[in-house]
Order: C-alpha cells, then sequence, then structure tokens
C-alpha cells in the first residue's frame, strides 16, 4: 500500500483527487492527509512520513516548489499536479519528475501510478528535485544566461535564477533564487538595462524585481511587494502605476 498526502490551496481539487483514489484505487494508495498549503504539507510530512506527496505547483499565496526548501533530505516522492499547459510541461518533461495536468483524470492517475510503481520497483527515489528546478528557474523566453561583472571576475547567472536586484552605491546586489547573494560591480541602472523588460520592472530607485516571483501586491499600508520567498520589498509611488500594469499584464 502506497501511503500518500495532498497538498492543494483549492479544497474542490484536493477533495477531487482524495474521491478518484479512494474511489478506484483504494488497493494500492491510501491518503494520510490532505493539506491546503505548504507549511500544512511540511508539518503533515515530517507527521506520517509518506511515500508520496502530490503537491500542487502553482498557489495563489506560496508556491509548491518552497516544499523542498523546509528539508534537507527529500526521502518521499513527489507528483506534482498543474493546469499550466505551456512551459512548465516542457520543464517536467525535461526531468526525471512526473506530473498530473489539471483536471486530473482517472486514465492519467492510473498511468501516473504505474510509473511510480516501476520507479519504486527500480529504487529510483525521489529523483532530482533539482533538476527540475532547474528547467523551472530558467527563463521562460530562454533568455539564457548574463555574464556579470564581480571584483574576482564574471558570475554566469540564469537570468530566471534573479530574484531581485538592489542597488548599493556604484555596485549591485542580485539576489537569487537559491539564497545566493550576488555583488555586481555595476550601477544599478546598469544592470536594470541589461535584464530582459519582459521579466523585470524596476519598482523603486533602489530595487529591480523579477517579476514571475511577485506573489503579492499590497497598498494598505504605504506601497509594496511580497515574493515567493517572504521578502517584502517598496514601490515608489513614481514607479507604481507601471507596475501595476506590468503584473496584471502578466496574468
Amino acid at each position: 500500500m502506497i501511503s500518500c498526502i495532498i497538498i492543494d490551496d483549492e479544497q474542490n481539487a484536493r477533495e477531487f483527487l482524495q474521491g478518484i483514489i479512494e474511489r478506484y484505487f483504494s488497493t494500492k494508495i491510501i491518503v494520510l492527509r490532505t493539506c491546503s498549503h505548504v507549511q500544512e504539507g511540511v508539518d503533515a510530512i515530517n507527521q506520517f512520513k509518506p511515500e508520496l506527496v502530490f503537491l500542487d505547483i502553482q498557489m495563489p499565496n506560496d508556491k509548491g516548489f518552497r516544499l523542498f526548501d523546509c528539508f534537507q533530505e527529500i526521502n518521499f516522492d513527489v507528483i506534482f499536479t498543474t493546469a499550466h499547459k505551456e512551459y512548465a510541461i516542457e520543464a517536467f518533461k525535461h526531468s526525471a519528475q512526473d506530473y498530473l495536468l489539471k483536471p486530473i483524470s482517472q486514465s492519467d492517475l492510473n498511468e501516473a501510478i504505474k510509473r511510480y510503481e516501476k520507479k519504486k520497483e527500480r529504487k529510483v527515489f525521489s529523483a532530482d528535485v533539482g533538476r527540475l528546478m532547474e528547467q523551472f528557474n530558467a527563463d521562460p523566453f530562454r533568455f539564457g544566461k548574463i555574464a556579470f561583472s564581480t571584483e574576482k571576475g564574471y558570475v554566469l547567472e540564469k537570468i530566471g535564477n534573479i530574484l531581485y536586484a538592489e542597488a548599493l552605491g556604484n555596485y549591485t546586489k542580485l539576489f537569487t533564487f537559491d539564497h545566493r547573494i550576488i555583488l555586481v560591480t555595476r550601477t544599478l541602472k546598469s544592470i536594470e538595462e541589461t535584464l530582459p523588460t519582459a521579466a523585470f520592472y524596476r519598482i523603486h530607485k533602489s530595487y529591480v524585481v523579477n517579476l514571475n516571483y511577485i506573489s503579492k501586491y499590497d497598498k494598505t499600508i504605504g506601497l509594496f511587494v511580497e515574493l515567493i520567498n517572504g521578502v517584502k520589498l517598496p514601490v515608489s509611488v513614481r514607479n507604481n502605476a507601471g507596475l501595476i500594469n506590468a503584473i496584471t499584464s502578466k496574468v
């Protein structure tokens, strides 16, 4: 019997997947817990130690991938669920991970379970999450890498891996998806001119952000954006209208 946990912010999606499992696959899979957000999923994984996790990628107030930041070792396997049919699917095709496209059908789930069982027989556990992350971090418009000058030479960085850039006098600090800080020997204005305008926007005299990683825009007390890693950055009044246009045009 395969023990599993379902993580999805939509109650209907959780109940639908659980219903399919309990109706058609009750002899193979047992659902230990359904969770509405990443932290609840982390707590459930630590408590129940499931073999398999069904993980929604795109949740309005969270990112499914953040789950992996909460574990030093991934000792469970993952089947991602997604409603996105575009570049996201290519990322899965080029990685070791499996996925189900919403709305999930009985036949698709059956095939995914068969693949999981074969993987389990070969003892290939939670394969290469890092490889999948590389695919998702790659810019969807395939801009590739940029060579940023540093005091020691150059750092080649994937554009899609940059969360935001912060001005530091004649220098710029780049903050990356994988928690690194790169000190670049160029001004923020120069960096802004280098980065693709389709993905990056100058929200403040001190900050340029990757629009793909904004999880929230708030104007209740001042103006600021919150990124998927919880960092909050101010938005200037001057750049506010342009930011709103940029983020709404991406929805």
